[in-house]
């Protein structure tokens, strides 16, 4: 599955998600309300990295691969809902890290 299949399909999901919130709560979720769920989504992947590491007790519920795939989810379609091309921006990003790491060190320059 390519990313503009994973975004397809991640805005149908959120596009269901709409339709629930509006049935059950007479309002869809706003773009910064979505941002803060995956910001919850987040804390929940810290927790079960540190679970997975032996740091504390893994809590109860889905595991690591379904908490990774939830934050994915929350990026592809925060990256929609605010009129980003995902893909583009990461290709940018990877050559400029990419850059940043194999340049030559400067003369003096200390790490």
């Amino acid at each position: 599955m390519d990313l503009s299949e994973i975004t397809r399909r991640a805005m149908r999901v959120h596009g269901r998600y709409d339709e629930l919130n509006l049935a059950e709560r007479g309002r869809t979720w706003s773009r910064h309300d979505f941002v803060l769920g995956f910001v919850g989504d987040v804390g929940d992947l810290a927790k079960l990295t540190q679970a997975a590491d032996g740091v504390r007790p893994a809590p109860p519920g889905r595991g690591l691969g379904h908490e990774l795939a939830d934050c994915l989810w929350s990026v592809v379609v925060i990256a929609e809902l605010y009129g980003i091309d995902l893909e583009a921006e990461f290709t940018t990003t990877m050559r400029q890290l990419e850059d940043s790491i194999t340049r030559e060190p400067e003369k003096g320059a200390t790490r």
